[in-house]
């Protein structure tokens, strides 16, 4: 089905309530590569119970957990035109997370989704549509925002404005501050896919090249959740309650196997990032920026 315009700025998902434990907090930090030296004291905390921490991208992934993906909401304004995406032909283009308060290590909350945006690129040439999804606690209160930008590759031309995003951040052309290079393992994407993504491009030899890969690629929030550890270990000291927002956008994938090396530099409290792929001279991610609480 197509996207059907302005209809699709008043569509809105089926609320979701879900529950996740200390398991999925440290399956999430395995699923990034932490705690990969099992003497590293400082990743300890994120893979151990004992005075557990919660990295803050988990946030990406924690709804999965016991939730299920987002559907459409039974109840929809009179004469509203459902859009369906063709998922086939979908790409994650840039996410961004903001943290009201620090994700506590388990709990029960309740995610609400709506799209806030549109834009249409052309008939050949794919729209760009903007998810917003919402976390409250048993109170009612904010515990978290997501903002995806997913490109849908097949649904052009359906009359929406043509621009208006805003621009992305821009890193500073100076010389990084700080490169921290972290590897990833071959089965990667087989480890981390147990946080609830199990797209089989991910997984399958046989689905990655009919997409036209050599192997199965690395989710991209994989790599998300990579340089939000890369900033908490450069600039927070570990410390996840530090972290107020982090962003960025997608530019190639990871395969497993690779070695992300992350560029960052800091201006008081933004951290900017880019990440890399030294060995096959690929950039994978653009344009990040993480805000953080000052002492």
């Amino acid at each position: 089905m197509p996207i059907y315009y302005p209809d699709i700025l008043e569509q809105k998902a089926e609320p979701r309530v879900f529950t996740y434990t200390e398991k999925d907090v440290m399956l999430y930090a395995l699923g990034i590569g932490m705690g990969r030296d099992p003497m590293n004291e400082r990743e300890l905390p994120f893979v151990l119970e004992k005075d557990i921490k919660v990295v803050p991208s988990a946030v990406t992934t924690l709804a999965l957990a016991k939730g299920g993906p987002a559907r459409p909401a039974s109840e929809q304004n009179p004469g509203l035109r459902i859009s369906e995406l063709n998922l086939l032909m979908l790409v994650h283009g840039e996410q961004k997370i903001e943290l009201h308060k620090p994700l506590p290590s388990s709990g029960t909350f309740r995610a609400t989704s709506r799209t806030i945006t549109a834009f249409d690129k052309g008939q050949d040439k794919g729209a760009v549509v903007v998810d917003e999804t919402m976390w409250t606690d048993d109170k009612g209160e904010k515990i978290a925002t997501l903002t995806a930008s997913t490109f849908a590759r097949g649904d052009g031309g359906f009359g929406g404005p043509p621009a208006g995003a805003p621009e992305p951040h821009s890193v500073p052309t100076r010389k990084p501050d700080v490169t921290v290079s972290l590897d990833t393992r071959p089965d990667q994407a087989l480890l981390y896919r147990l946080n609830g993504d199990f797209n089989p491009l991910h997984s399958d030899p046989s689905v990655a090249k009919q997409a036209g890969f050599s192997r199965p690629i690395l989710h991209g929030l994989c790599t998300f959740g990579i340089t939000c550890r890369a900033v908490l270990q450069e600039f927070c000291n570990f410390d996840p309650t530090r972290i107020l927002s982090h962003e960025a956008r997608f530019s190639a994938p990871v395969l497993p196997g690779d070695t992300i090396t992350v560029d960052l530099w800091q201006d008081v409290d933004v951290i900017s990032f880019e990440a890399r792929v030294i060995d096959r001279c690929t950039t994978v991610i653009k344009n990040g920026k993480a805000v953080r609480r000052g002492f």
